[in-house]
């Protein structure tokens, strides 16, 4: 039996006098079935949706289903939640900060946590990036890194400068301006074409080819083949002509540095990293790089553009002028995100007035307690053995599903692992096979991936990935080119 909860309402619903509304919704001891009724999840529709299951509870990398069921978490909850559910240390320090106040304006006001996590992301961040500014979640980090771009170029007198480079095959987040540098063709975002800035487009950069199991090579090894090299050269001398032909409008560039994440799951080359820094400084444009699925470890290393200096002969870093770093930032806890620029940038930011950007819960007392608990662990290096442990165990069970004729290509970098298929997945029937074999997985389009916690054993790893290939066999049938 359910039972009858009043409903709030505009005025004309209100009842007689003292009546909190006169509709009511009933309450079922269900919330999958009640959510079917009242919410709108991501990237699905109100009618005929899938139902939900429900989360009861959570601890290290198992979730706990309301039909008793604890599978293994394969997503980290959208890539956040690296050091796994319920860590003490995260638990902590978010209850330490509700005991003293869970929020405050930072239109004039400062408070300890935020100016701490400030500190440690300028100290962990290479010189010269030390102005921070903290927003709500990775999406409206973009929005803000946009802004910076459009108002250095005003600051420095450039008029007319608004749009930005990218690559192909980019995702960015799905607030307005971000949706306008995901890829316009293969992203999520076609439907909005005409609403969107019109940004400008490079090609995709050429794939790194150590990260695909279908090319043989497997992580580990970087030395650039003679294809590679030539792949490399053809991108690049494409992309600097498309910059040079629209650089008297471009304020800057924006990419995901080496792994782009939903809008292919792809590592490409990080010696493009280099180009697109050297097309930056030819043509006074702001270098952003979005690391919100790539910062703090994701890949194998600290950031993802870590590995362009670990391909290059002379171990050249590439700096961005403007980055950007989210999910993994507060361990999955809270929503958190930020925007660390240059003493350059900052300047001519300043000669326009002002960052122009104000979000309500900015610098979140919460949410900056669990970030500088997130960071205390990175900080212990943990992770560096972590991650390479759950790389090697993905490549070796990941690597049988090469002998599935409907699979294309598997892939891994550090924590990161993809099966790409002939055809897109039947979603409920993979979520449902991959469920029977203890493991959560969110799928998309032809692209089967696991991002798990940082602190899964190399046993559940293997279920993971075993559970993943075995999922795929049973429901991805319709074996297209390869």
């Amino acid at each position: 039996m359910g039972a009858k909860l009043p409903r709030l309402g505009p005025p004309g619903n209100r009842g007689p006098p003292g009546a909190v509304g006169s509709r009511t919704v009933t309450r079922s001891t269900d919330a999958a079935a009640r959510d079917a009724a009242v919410l709108w999840h991501p990237y699905s529709r109100r009618s005929g949706a899938v139902p939900p299951r429900e989360v009861v509870g959570a601890q290290g990398c198992r979730l706990h289903l309301a039909d008793g069921s604890t599978p293994l978490d394969a997503m980290s909850s959208w890539w956040c939640m690296v050091h796994g559910y319920r860590h003490p240390r995260l638990d902590a320090a978010v209850h330490a900060q509700v005991d003293r106040f869970s929020h405050v304006m930072f239109g004039g006001l400062t408070h300890a946590p935020a100016v701490e996590l400030a500190e440690r992301l300028v100290a962990m961040t290479p010189e010269p990036l030390r102005h921070v500014f903290l927003a709500d979640s990775g999406s409206v980090s973009v929005e803000v890194a946009l802004k910076i771009c459009a108002q250095v170029q005003l600051g420095r007198g450039r008029t007319g400068r608004h749009r930005m480079l990218t690559v192909a095959g980019g995702y960015h987040g799905d607030t307005l301006a971000p949706m306008g540098v995901c890829d316009p063709d293969n992203g999520m975002h076609a439907m909005f074409r005409g609403v969107l800035t019109e940004h400008v487009f490079a090609p995709r950069p050429p794939i790194w080819a150590p990260t695909s199991l279908a090319a043989g090579a497997g992580w580990g090894t970087q030395a650039a083949s003679p294809s590679a090299d030539a792949a490399l050269a053809s991108w690049a001398a494409e992309t600097r002509r498309i910059a040079a032909e629209h650089a008297h409008e471009l304020a800057g560039i924006v990419v995901e540095p080496v792994l782009q994440g939903a809008g292919g799951m792809r590592a490409y080359d990080p010696r493009a990293l280099h180009v697109l820094r050297e097309i930056a400084d030819e043509h006074g444009l702001v270098l952003v790089l979005d690391e919100i699925a790539t910062a703090f470890g994701r890949t194998g290393t600290l950031f993802g553009a870590d590995h362009a200096a670990g391909v290059d002969p002379e171990g050249r870093p590439v700096v961005p002028d403007v980055l950007c770093v989210g999910k993994a930032l507060t361990g999955g806890y809270l929503s958190l995100a930020a925007v660390v620029a240059t003493d350059e940038v900052a300047a001519a930011v300043d000669a326009t007035g002002a960052l122009m950007h104000g979000p309500t819960f900015m610098g979140n007392p919460l949410a900056c307690a669990a970030a500088n608990a997130s960071l205390d662990l990175l900080a212990e290096g943990e992770w560096r053995t972590q991650v390479p442990c759950i790389e090697a165990g993905l490549q070796q069970h990941l690597a049988p599903a090469l002998d599935l004729p409907t699979v294309r290509d598997v892939r891994v970098l550090g924590a990161v692992g993809v099966l790409e298929t002939t055809a897109p997945v039947d979603l409920p029937a993979l979520t449902e096979a991959a469920l029977r074999r203890g493991v959560w997985v969110r799928p998309f389009g032809t692209l089967v991936y696991t991002m798990p916690p940082y602190v899964a054993t190399p046993e559940e790893v293997a279920t993971i990935a075993t559970g993943l290939v075995e999922a795929v066999s049973e429901t991805v049938t319709e074996a297209g080119p390869r």
